[in-house]
């Protein structure tokens, strides 16, 4: 099976304008992020943007599509440059994530399966890690696959017992078709009340498999995070 890897990456952004350039030691970020996804064995890399300039700074490795600057959101993006390939498999993979391991990537995608429309990895962490602003909580059925993802810590433990929380990590491997009908598909209740866009998904039956993992995803939401990622690095050499 063919799987192809879209980063979407916009240029403006809200809480942080131009972030995709954000320098990280000396290198766009989104350059490290196209560098690690390239990691993978399996997936093939390109980023869909609606400025030129990030086309700019990956072209050399990667191909680069010129999105619409109007599309609601990445996932939109990323089912538009979708739309135009015949790969079976497609993943999501967020433009501010520059500490991604492209490894991970393939083994989402030895999870998938015709039972599955989307499998999406979390991390095992305490009450304290989710507790971080950004946090997302899942909780899972007895066959691994999604019941309910939110921002609110969950599940709540009535009783005194030994606590475990799954931390969401927003990388995304959909079927071609689940994804083109995800975006097809008008935003939910749930949805917009979390502004979770994954909910949609489960509002509307679809499958969410759920793979715990030990990648710790630290994306960048704000020029602070820089100084944090420029650290890891640093240290990690």
């Amino acid at each position: 099976m063919k799987v192809l890897t879209v980063i979407p990456a916009r240029i403006g952004s809200t809480r942080f304008p131009r972030k995709p350039l954000a320098p990280i030691l000396g290198k766009p970020m989104i350059r490290w992020v196209v560098e690690g996804a390239l990691k993978s064995e399996l997936s093939e890399v390109m980023v869909a943007t609606d400025g030129r300039e990030i086309c700019e700074a990956i072209d050399d490795i990667v191909p680069c599509e010129i999105t619409p600057s109007d599309l609601p959101s990445g996932t939109d993006r990323v089912a538009f440059v979708a739309s135009k390939f015949p790969h079976e498999i497609i993943v999501n993979l967020q433009g501010d994530e520059p500490l991604i391991d492209g490894r991970i990537i393939d083994e989402l995608v030895n999870e998938m399966d015709d039972e599955t429309d989307i499998v999406t990895p979390v991390k095992e962490v305490t009450r304290e890690e989710v507790q971080s602003p950004g946090a997302v909580c899942v909780v899972i059925d007895k066959n691994g696959y999604a019941l309910y993802f939110s921002r609110s810590i969950i599940p709540f433990y009535r009783e005194r017992m030994e606590e475990e929380y799954l931390k969401h990590i927003g990388i995304y491997v959909f079927w071609r078709k689940s994804l083109l009908k995800f975006v097809s598909l008008p935003q939910g209740r749930l949805e917009r009340i979390e502004k979770l866009e994954q909910l949609r998904a489960l509002e509307n039956g679809m499958k969410i498999k759920v793979i715990r993992v030990n990648y710790e995803s630290i994306p960048v939401d704000y020029p602070e995070d820089i100084e944090k990622i420029e650290r890891i690095l640093k240290s990690s050499r």
